[in-house]
């Protein structure tokens, strides 16, 4: 499959990992966000599900299950070269959740892994599109911990 200068949009996967007052990056290893600080992902692979591929790059990146608490959003990522074509063209599909089991460290292509205090994520450079998913999703977590709170039938699926 080749990533750059693809003949379609591949479909992508990302996670929105809380854990306390904080949210898990991961350093991008490869192009086309090599050293940038992102939520941890990557690509779905034929005959997979999302979820499945979440739970596949979770484990290889991070070296952890996690808990799906529920959807951020879908986004498109797309790159373009200096001639204005197309070098990358991804349809991401972000959840967000806490860490299962495992505790994470650097794997397969992420070279650096890091906790970040929520109020935090100004400092370090992050992408403003990535900044926008995290507190889109921690509104989803207060909202649903809102909706616990007053109910308790939470429903949540684990990878």
């Amino acid at each position: 499959m080749n990533r750059e200068y693809p003949e379609y949009p591949l479909v992508g996967v990302g996670a929105v990992i809380f854990e306390e007052g904080s949210v898990w990056l991961a350093r991008r290893g490869q192009a086309p966000s090599r050293g940038a600080w992102s939520l941890p992902g990557g690509l779905v692979e034929t005959g997979e599900t999302h979820l499945e591929a979440l739970a596949r790059e979770l484990q290889e990146e991070l070296g952890i299950a996690m808990t799906v608490a529920g959807l951020v959003g879908v986004y498109d990522k797309i790159f373009h070269d200096p001639q204005g074509r197309v070098q990358y063209h991804y349809v991401v599909v972000d959840y967000w959740g806490w860490i299962a089991r495992g505790r994470p460290a650097p794997g397969s292509d992420v070279s650096e892994v890091r906790k970040i205090a929520l109020d935090a994520l100004d400092a370090i450079g992050l992408d403003q599109e990535v900044i926008l998913t995290i507190r889109k999703a921690e509104q989803a977590r207060l909202t649903q911990s809102d909706a616990e709170t007053a109910s308790s039938g939470a429903t949540t699926s684990r990878l």
